[in-house]
């Protein structure tokens, strides 16, 4: 008794290369439900494919320092926050496992709400080790964005529970005493990165969605932080916050 199509669909799920596809059996069965079944799995191999091999790439540099220490401890660093009206400047320092692959790990502003909220959850639950860094409203304001960036990057180094042999660091050079590469967009270019820059934008849409409900009226939950029209509408109608940055206009104009 031949096998359902049912049936041929749930093994086709077994089924892990286009290759193994080519040699399956089922090629040969010309029910049209079957050819159906093999042609969404072969798209589907073939996302996965694109997949695998966008991840290899961005594995490119954090191979490279391995292959002169394989006991190397590489660290991703990634800001988020650098240009919003209110709130602090988040940054995260990432040390993968060895064996990692976090399919579809991508600079988290190509990645959906939803992407990034499950790569978090995968992230957090297998990572070999991870800290926040913050420069507060106050920070920024008194030494500038980029400075408090920087800042916000040495605390998050300063609270991983290992130290770090190589540091992988989203377009900043920092003033510290372990080797480090500056890389360009670099959080669509390392995983290392990447992972970072996932964590800290998850982490800070949290802060800001808390203070969403702390101060009404701001949109913070949608906007987080950024001068939205909701934004702007909400500071003529209820004021500057502790939390807006004075140095940032038109919060500038505003307080002065």
């Amino acid at each position: 008794m031949s096998q359902t199509i049912k049936e041929i669909k749930s093994k086709l799920k077994d089924v892990h290369s286009i290759s193994e596809l080519e040699r399956s059996e089922y090629n040969n069965d010309a029910r049209k439900g079957v050819q159906t079944a093999i042609l969404q799995r072969r798209k589907q191999l073939e996302k996965e494919q694109v997949l695998l091999d966008h991840y290899q790439k961005m594995t490119e540099f954090e191979n490279n320092i391995l292959e002169e220490n394989q006991d190397a401890l590489i660290c991703g660093i990634d800001e988020v926050g650098r240009g919003p009206l209110a709130g602090p400047v988040v940054t995260c320092a990432v040390i993968l496992n060895k064996n990692h692959h976090f399919t579809g790990l991508n600079d988290s502003k190509k990645l959906s709400a939803k992407q990034r909220h499950l790569i978090e959850g995968q992230l957090l639950n297998d990572v070999y080790a991870y800290a926040y860094g913050y420069a507060s409203v106050e920070e920024i304001d008194r030494i500038n964005i980029y400075e408090a960036t920087k800042l916000a990057m040495h605390r998050a180094i300063e609270g991983l529970a290992v130290t770090p042999t190589h540091l992988l660091v989203d377009a900043m050079t920092l003033d510290i005493d372990i080797p480090q590469t500056s890389l360009i967009k670099g959080d669509a270019r390392s995983v290392s990165i990447a992972a970072a820059s996932v964590l800290a934008k998850e982490h800070r849409d949290q802060y800001m969605r808390d203070l969403g409900e702390k101060y009404p009226g701001y949109g913070f939950e949608n906007n987080v932080g950024y001068g939205t029209q909701q934004h702007l509408d909400g500071i003529k109608k209820y004021g500057v916050l502790a939390e807006h940055r004075k140095t940032f206009e038109p919060i500038k104009s505003l307080v002065n």
